[in-house]
């Protein structure tokens, strides 16, 4: 079965019900639908010859048919239907058309840094085996004893101050107690961090811990200015991942994807670099690398490094560190700054 990315578009404006390929919508890894339950569910309708990311979300795939009546078949079966067998998940369908192939974002024709002075990016800092094995181990023993806090892509947990999704800000105002004892040796290392001279600038006190299952990865988007001070730490464990950074010509203080239906040209041509975070490995965005470059990390299940296919883990889980602001960002980024925005 082969589950690459997707050589077929869902087609605009009519749908051709002679293919025997389906666009399916809210489905997919990132919804934690795996390929195998696709075809499983799809192949009651005829032959599934292939299954493939439809695009990066891991959220839409093409289902592709041996036979024309099979894809007819699963689609007035399937379209806008709850399906029980899919998690409960509404789906909704098209009929697909191939297409020639296309350069994607995050296939391996972008080549993967090892480390952040391959990268290039001013104020990307990244230091591997940050902390051994058994702290890991401890790490993540501690976080699995803690309430979750479920997103529609994975779950969190929140210190110090709790990080507001829908305004991706925080209220300084609502402090939820100090740093857990369980990160203060984290704390402490963090305060050694080489290349930073300024002990006051290190000074955290908010935590964020994401855990990405299989597949999940992160948006575009630059940290908001105003919500946090300059330097972001993040400590990758329990598995690996790509971070891919991308640096847009005009600039934009909020995610890309809210502008590109307004003005697409303006983000039809951008920067990409990226690099390679393993696990126990800490990166430090800091100066241009956190306040201009959105950072993203691709909706993938496997990795391509170097040449190297590395599959990630089932679970992969970060623990960011970063210092509340408590007044307007005045930073020399201006247009990626909302405190600064006309």
């Amino acid at each position: 079965m082969n589950k690459v990315q997707s050589r077929f578009a869902r087609p605009k404006g009519m749908d051709h019900e002679s293919s025997s390929n389906l666009y399916v919508a809210n489905c997919g890894p990132a919804v934690g639908i795996s390929f195998d339950n696709i075809e499983s569910v799809f192949g009651t309708f005829g032959k599934v010859i292939g299954i493939y990311a439809a695009d990066e979300t891991g959220t839409r795939v093409i289902v592709c048919f041996h036979e024309v009546s099979a894809a007819q078949a699963a689609f007035k079966a399937l379209n806008g239907s709850s399906c029980s067998d899919l998690g409960g998940r509404t789906l909704h369908i098209r009929y697909s058309i191939s297409q020639p192939p296309q350069k994607v974002l995050g296939d391996d024709s972008l080549p993967v840094s090892l480390l952040a002075s391959e990268l290039a990016i001013p104020g990307i800092y990244l230091e591997h085996e940050f902390i051994t094995l058994k702290e890991e181990q401890e790490l993540l023993a501690e976080v699995d004893t803690r309430p979750w806090k479920r997103l529609s892509k994975r779950r969190v947990q929140h210190y110090g101050y709790e990080f507001l999704y829908a305004t991706k800000n925080v209220d300084s105002k609502q402090f939820l107690g100090e740093l857990p004892s369980f990160v203060s040796h984290i704390v402490k290392k963090i305060m050694l961090f080489p290349g930073l001279d300024d002990d006051r600038s290190k000074q955290v006190d908010q935590l964020t811990v994401n855990e990405y299952p299989s597949g999940v990865g992160l948006s575009p988007h630059i940290d908001t200015h105003s919500a946090f001070d300059e330097l972001i730490f993040s400590l990758s464990l329990a598995g690996p991942c790509i971070m891919e950074f991308r640096r847009y010509p005009q600039g934009t203080w909020h995610a890309p994807a809210a502008a590109i239906g307004n003005n697409p040209q303006q983000f039809s041509n951008f920067t990409r670099k990226a690099i390679f975070l393993p696990p126990r490995s800490m990166l430090l965005m800091s100066g241009e690398g956190r306040y201009a470059w959105h950072h993203y990390i691709p909706h993938h299940k496997v990795d391509t490094v170097g040449g190297h296919v590395i599959k990630r883990s089932s679970r992969r889980v970060s623990f960011t560190f970063r210092k509340v602001r408590k007044g307007p960002c005045c930073c020399e980024y201006r247009q990626y700054c909302d405190s600064q925005k006309s």
